[in-house]
């Protein structure tokens, strides 16, 4: 992944052009991977290594301790290369890595501090890369309002531009996308503050 400053910049600046015509705010989060969960690799390595003595026993005549070394030195291998996270990912079902992806946007919603902004008008354009996941989060306010269909248009936005790896253009695109939909919904109010940082987070 390929992400720079000044592609921090340009996007904290489509948040700022957006939010000058809303009330609403946008927040954005890219994850390189949603899910730490090692319990399936290390077990596939366990199985293959506990498999790898009887075929040593049927087609080698190596001794006891070398099986065992070789055993050992598999399992340390196996679990290792499993456990990358491009590898780990690939290895869960779909429905798991999107319910992993799903669970990792709900928490940066919250840790984010967008159910904290008072109008409750906040929302959260979410990208896992690993999982391939993209969500739109936005919190009751805004939800109560604006039906999840709404924000596809700029999901398929994001989601386009990241096929061909040009993230920075794809959050832009959803952002503009967005803005259009909360100043439909949230014009800008004359009290408006600012509540919520202006910024991409990469986690």
């Amino acid at each position: 992944m390929t992400f720079s400053d000044r592609d921090r910049a340009r996007i904290s600046e489509a948040i700022r052009t957006v939010e000058s015509r809303t009330s609403g705010e946008i927040v954005c989060v890219l994850a390189r991977s949603s899910s730490d969960a090692t319990a399936l690799p290390v077990f596939i390595a366990a199985v293959l290594s506990l498999a790898l003595p009887w075929g040593l026993v049927a087609f080698t005549a190596l001794a006891v301790r070398e099986i065992l070394l070789l055993q050992v030195a598999a399992f340390v291998g196996l679990a290792l290369v499993l456990c990358l996270p491009k590898v780990r990912v690939a290895l869960m079902p779909r429905a798991a890595r999107r319910a992993a992806a799903y669970h990792a946007a709900m928490d940066q919603f919250v840790a984010r501090g967008i159910a904290r902004k008072k109008d409750r008008a906040g929302i959260l354009i979410f990208v896992s890369l690993a999982e391939r996941y993209a969500r739109i989060v936005a919190d009751e306010g805004i939800a109560a309002h604006v039906s999840q269909k709404e924000w596809q248009g700029a999901v398929d936005a994001l989601v386009a531009h990241m096929r061909d790896g040009r993230i920075a253009d794809g959050f832009i695109a959803a952002i503009g996308r967005c803005g259009d939909v909360l100043a439909t919904h949230f014009p800008l109010a004359a009290t408006k503050r600012d509540e919520l940082p202006d910024r991409i987070y990469v986690i």
